[in-house]
């Protein structure tokens, strides 16, 4: 009987095995899907702020559970921070290649002291590696803040995180592609000087006009969340169009390498469309919120 239950278990053991391999996918495609339904319906706590701290001070295990999951997510990003400033390390010589090629590439520009190629490989990979990272980064920050948000704002919440890292990369091609190209000739132009470019001065400047330029092209996303909140409106938008485009000016003024008023009417341009654009935008949020 022993040996009839032996033969049965090793005939059957590769079925069984094969049985399971074929039921672990689905099993998991439906553990994600109650997961993800859960994240996206689960309402979150209504407790009041004022309770909430009470409770929090007659029984702070609460505030170290969030801590711990805060601690988490922290530590997935750094990691992941940490990955994609390695890859930026491993690639330094074409980024920097990136960096250097408004004024004609590394073979055009020159370094002074010791340690100035060994600084800025560092400077630009580690802000590289940021820029490659931010998209996972604010994912982890929106997972930590999602459960104590309503399942309509962890929808837009969701939403945005695509929506900053497009209008963030405009904004720098826009300023690669189209700005520098202007602003650099008429900068190393004028007086009929011949200048020597530093390395680590090209690199400071072009990375500079990217993070402004891409930052300010967040324009729109910033109207349609204040339209969200209910502190603009459409119409308000509309009727203070003179002055909005007054403080498109002063801001494309501070973000313009250049005082020539044609690099700062190249940077106003983009900018006035996007503002109509966020007009736009908080039109829809309006709908939203009624």
């Amino acid at each position: 009987m022993a040996k009839t239950g032996k033969l049965r278990l090793a005939i059957t053991t590769p079925f069984r095995f094969l049985r399971r391999m074929i039921r672990a996918p689905f099993v998991w495609i439906s553990s994600a899907y109650s997961s993800f339904k859960q994240f996206f319906t689960e309402e979150p706590d209504e407790t009041p702020l004022p309770d909430s701290l009470a409770k929090t001070v007659s029984d702070p295990t609460g505030l170290f559970y969030h801590l711990d999951a805060l601690r988490r997510h922290l530590l997935r990003a750094g990691l992941f921070f940490l990955a994609t400033t390695s890859l930026a390390i491993a690639y330094n010589q074409i980024i920097l290649e990136f960096l250097t090629r408004p004024v004609g590439g590394l073979q055009d520009v020159i370094a002074i002291d010791v340690t100035e190629p060994l600084s800025t490989v560092m400077k630009t990979s580690l802000l590289a590696g940021f820029a490659l990272a931010l998209p996972y980064i604010a994912f982890e920050l929106y997972l930590f803040i999602a459960p104590g948000i309503s399942p309509r704002a962890r929808i837009w919440g969701l939403l945005a995180i695509p929506a900053v890292l497009i209008l963030f990369v405009g904004g720098m091609a826009f300023a690669y592609f189209v700005m520098l190209p202007t602003a650099v000739p008429f900068l190393l132009n004028i007086g009929g000087v011949t200048a020597q470019i530093r390395l680590s001065s090209i690199v400071s400047f072009v990375t500079r006009v990217l993070f402004w330029i891409g930052l300010s092209f967040e324009f729109p996303l910033v109207i349609f969340i204040l339209a969200i909140m209910g502190i603009v409106n459409t119409r308000m938008l509309i009727q203070n169009w003179r002055i909005a485009i007054v403080i498109i000016a002063v801001l494309a003024a501070l973000v313009t390498p250049t005082i020539d008023p044609v690099n700062m009417a190249i940077v106003m341009g983009p900018l006035i469309v996007l503002y109509f654009l966020g007009i736009g935008l908080a039109a829809i949020a309006q709908r939203k919120r009624s």
